[in-house]
């Protein structure tokens, strides 16, 4: 005996189903899956500015007196950005490794951090990514120890040093296109040369800086008044008593 044409039968279930009731499911799922596209879309755009930098951190003599930068890498990986950590005397090699991302087009926005031997060496790694025509978009030296010459391109370069203690300003000089911001924090509780990046106030501030260029985000009310490059000298440092 024929089965009745109104109804259709699946090959993966042994009893009979109504077309109609097949036609409601299959809409039914088109729905679902319409309904549920868009949140993938914006979860992936939503992560898509974080992914797009790359902060380079460069830890100072012998890799034991900068551990506060491992804590602001953590942080920022939280946040989704991706971070590099190493010594400070790999900064050509990381050089390198920063042009190769921002040609590729896997890094859009580079930025440098570098406590005390790896803030001195932060100068020279943004003047050789100016010779490799890659420029920097922020750059943030923690008490460098000596007094280093600013060249290349960093759209923004600030130097938070200890003016009491072993830091230095960093000077610029005709090359140097961008701005540069010497910050005296001296004032700041705890603050010393080997606890400058830990103090949790300078994090805060390392980070604060980073959100805002990669977030688009004006959270950074520390050093964020930029000056001309002129007026960045020793003698023009600024004060960070808020």
């Amino acid at each position: 005996m024929k089965p009745y044409t109104g109804y259709t039968r699946s090959a993966r279930v042994s009893f009979w189903l109504p077309r109609s009731v097949l036609n409601r499911i299959a809409a039914l799922l088109i729905a679902i899956f319409l309904i549920g596209s868009p949140a993938v879309v914006n979860a992936a755009t939503s992560v898509a500015p974080a992914a797009t930098a790359h902060v380079y951190l460069l830890r100072g003599v012998l890799n034991i007196f900068s551990l506060g930068l491992d804590e602001v890498a953590a942080r920022l990986q939280a946040r989704g950005i991706p971070v590099t950590v190493a010594n400070f005397v790999s900064w050509s090699a990381l050089a390198n490794e920063a042009a190769a991302e921002y040609r590729s087009g896997r890094a859009h926005n580079i930025i440098l951090v570098g406590h005390s031997s790896g803030a001195t060496a932060l100068p020279d790694m943004v003047a050789r990514l100016g010779q490799l025509g890659v420029p920097v978009k922020l750059a943030i030296g923690l008490d460098s120890v000596f007094r280093t010459k600013l060249a290349g391109n960093a759209e923004r370069y600030i130097n938070f040093y200890v003016a009491s203690g072993a830091g230095e300003p960093v000077t610029p000089t005709k090359d140097f296109r961008g701005a540069l911001e010497n910050v005296d924090v001296q004032g700041v509780p705890g603050i010393g040369h080997l606890s400058i990046d830990k103090n949790p106030i300078i994090q805060q501030k390392v980070i604060s800086a980073i959100d805002a260029v990669v977030f688009s985000r004006g959270g950074d009310t520390f050093a964020r008044q930029k000056q001309p490059v002129q007026a960045s000298a020793p003698g023009a440092a600024a004060s960070a008593r808020d």
